[in-house]
């Protein structure tokens, strides 16, 4: 009889969010995977839990998932945890559930606390149809393009961001989905200092930007699909015209200029016309 691995959500805040389930599970299991040994422990001597843990982390993970699986072959059950919240939402558990995929070994999910859902269930933004698209790029280009390819999505879209970030990172969702689309700013979520602020995109910029507190902790953003009804691309030659004089950018705003549409649709447009 091979073993069973069970994918344990945990609090991403309060600690009373932790289930019965999920105590009684990592209790009985042989041993927790935790990401980070060190934040895990503080949890588990909460709920004065001694099960033996060991690191599973990005870093490590090629290695582990090997002493895991062979772990899990031979009968012993395993409990995979992240720092916080449920386990593979942007935290690399991928590898070992994959693996016990493939060599058959039973996988239970333990479930709990999600930030995503968490974010959406308040948003007040559609939820029938989202996409979670996890953390940008760092850098400015790389966030910008990686928004370009959301700004037609119809369905809501929900992002996760480093609390360095944000400001930066809503100036450029500006830019890109415009002021007026509407975000929800949700901030440590279950936890002390929660923030649930559902704003237009430039006036969100603004409340972030005047209060320091908000560029701090965990960070889920909400943003509402594209409503605007989509332009046929109905002026490529035209477009193309243009660009044959002009830098993409400056041809791209001029042709959105004169037909009243986004900049970011139209320099998109052109980008696909040249590939």
């Amino acid at each position: 009889m091979t073993g069973i691995l069970y994918v344990v959500a945990t609090p991403i805040g309060n600690l009373n969010d932790m289930t019965k389930r999920a105590i009684d599970t990592l209790e009985s299991v042989d041993v927790i995977a935790c990401e980070d040994t060190r934040t895990s422990s503080k949890l588990l001597s909460f709920f004065n839990i001694t099960t033996p843990t060991t690191a599973y982390h990005e870093h490590n993970a090629d290695i582990q998932t090997a002493r895991l699986t062979e772990r899990l072959q031979n009968g012993q059950s395993i409990a995979l945890i992240s720092d916080a919240g449920t386990p593979l939402i942007s935290d690399p558990g991928f590898r070992l559930v994959k693996a016990c995929h493939d060599v058959g070994v039973s996988i239970v999910p333990i479930v709990g606390a999600c930030a995503v859902i968490g974010a959406l269930s308040v948003a007040g933004l559609p939820s029938d149809k989202f996409s979670f698209v996890g953390f940008l790029p760092t850098k400015q280009h790389g966030r910008k393009e990686a928004l370009r390819l959301y700004d037609s999505h119809t369905e809501t879209l929900i992002f996760y961001e480093a609390p360095h970030r944000i400001v930066e990172c809503l100036s450029d969702m500006v830019d890109v989905f415009g002021g007026e689309r509407e975000v929800t700013l949700c901030r440590e979520i279950s936890k002390t200092f929660e923030t649930i602020k559902k704003l237009p995109l430039a006036d969100l910029l603004a409340f972030v930007k005047n209060d320091a507190n908000q560029q701090r902790g965990e960070i889920v953003l909400v943003v509402a699909g594209n409503t605007q009804p989509v332009q046929k691309a109905d002026y490529d030659d035209w477009l193309l015209a243009i660009a044959k004089e002009l830098p993409p950018k400056k041809a791209s705003a001029i042709v959105a200029d004169v037909l009243g549409i986004k900049k970011s649709v139209v320099y998109d447009r052109l980008l696909e016309l040249q590939q």
